[in-house]
């Protein structure tokens, strides 16, 4: 591993740890040359999955495009950051474990509609009107109805 100080390509490993829940490796190096440290990371290299839009056309997966969608439905709402993203790493590992190399939006968003039901309700609704479309205010409130619906039948 070359040096991010002096350029020199060889360094040794100090010490190594799990990093991600067990999905990288964090390793602590020293340059040879100029003996300071520095951090380097390992991730498994996973193959880039393609969103397929409403219009046809494809898209990488974002996982920073996921987040501010999550963000912008939770703005405002006690949906604390850590949970956020758990919700973007659930996510995205669901999507992974399709093991398809393209993926229909309508999927994802019904996986953002399942994680902000459980997540925040009022950042379901926020979401589900943007995602779904709502046209009138019939269509809102048909949504409500089913989120009633839905919490009765927990609670029972």
């Amino acid at each position: 591993m070359k040096c991010v100080f002096c350029d020199y390509e060889e360094s040794k490993v100090v010490d190594t740890r799990s990093a991600g829940d067990g999905h990288a490796v964090r390793r602590r190096r020293e340059c040879m040359r100029c003996g300071r440290r520095f951090t380097t990371f390992e991730k498994v290299e996973t193959r880039p999955v393609m969103i397929i839009k409403k219009d046809g056309h494809l898209e990488p997966f974002d996982t920073e495009k996921l987040r501010a969608g999550l963000m912008k439905a939770c703005e405002k709402r006690p949906a604390a950051q850590a949970r956020i993203d758990g919700v973007v790493a659930d996510i995205e590992k669901e999507i992974l474990n399709l093991l398809e190399p393209e993926v229909p939006s309508r999927t994802v968003g019904e996986l953002v509609m399942r994680a902000l039901k459980e997540l925040d309700e009022v950042a379901y609704v926020r979401f589900a009107s943007v995602y779904r479309q709502f046209t009138d205010i019939n269509t809102f409130m048909q949504e409500l109805a089913a989120l009633v619906k839905d919490q009765k039948k927990g609670n029972e």
